[in-house]
């Protein structure tokens, strides 16, 4: 009987290890290929996310279909986005319309305000495309700050997004170091989880 139960006991264990094993496996596997938690690390997306708020990111619908305005997307910048450089020669009363060469390491998060195609131009932290402006009700303008007027329009290229931060007046983004490509996007963010009392989609 002795036997029997040590038997027993270690046919439990060895299924609470794998039950353990097979869940953490399926964890990682949401987490790499479906769906990421993120921290929001700036105050660049206020008042729509808050500093340490966090996000689940989509990391499947970009497969099968292209961002479209108003995306709240995490990617990876250009490499300029370190130094705040833009790719080439630009007037300063324009926004940056290319981006250095190369990815930067560090993880963005920002809206898809224009497209490739679309003409784009800042006034008083407001977008313009095509000479219209946006509807932007998740936008707090800036008309002080440096990047807040740039009434030089330029054409966004073909298979390029523009991204740029709800706080108009917080956020380093593609005014400063042009656009991104959708190769860049590690998805886009659909709900937020925490704190409890800002729970919701997005």
């Amino acid at each position: 009987m002795a036997g029997t139960k040590e038997k027993s006991a270690g046919g439990s264990l060895v299924e609470l290890v794998t039950i353990v094993a097979v869940a953490l496996g399926l964890a990682l596997g949401i987490q790499a290929f479906l769906v990421k938690p993120f921290r929001i690390p700036s105050e660049s997306m206020v008042p729509t996310l808050e500093v340490g708020q966090r996000v689940l990111v989509d990391r499947v619908s970009f497969r099968f279909s292209d961002p479209d305005r108003g995306d709240i997307v995490v990617f990876k910048p250009p490499a300029g986005a370190d130094s705040n450089t833009c790719g080439v020669e630009h007037p300063p009363d324009s926004p940056c319309p290319r981006p250095t060469d190369g990815r930067s390491d560090t993880n963005f998060i920002k809206r898809v305000v224009a497209v490739g195609g679309d003409r784009l131009k800042v006034i008083n932290g407001a977008v313009y495309i095509d000479g219209k402006r946006q509807n932007e009700p998740y936008a707090r303008l800036d008309s002080s700050c440096g990047l807040c007027d740039m009434p030089k329009e330029i054409t966004i290229p073909r298979g390029y997004y523009y991204m740029m931060g709800d706080n108009r007046g917080e956020s380093a983004d593609s005014r400063e170091w042009g656009p991104i490509e959708k190769s860049a996007m590690i998805g886009k963010a659909f709900a937020t989880y925490w704190p409890p009392n800002r729970i919701g989609t997005l």
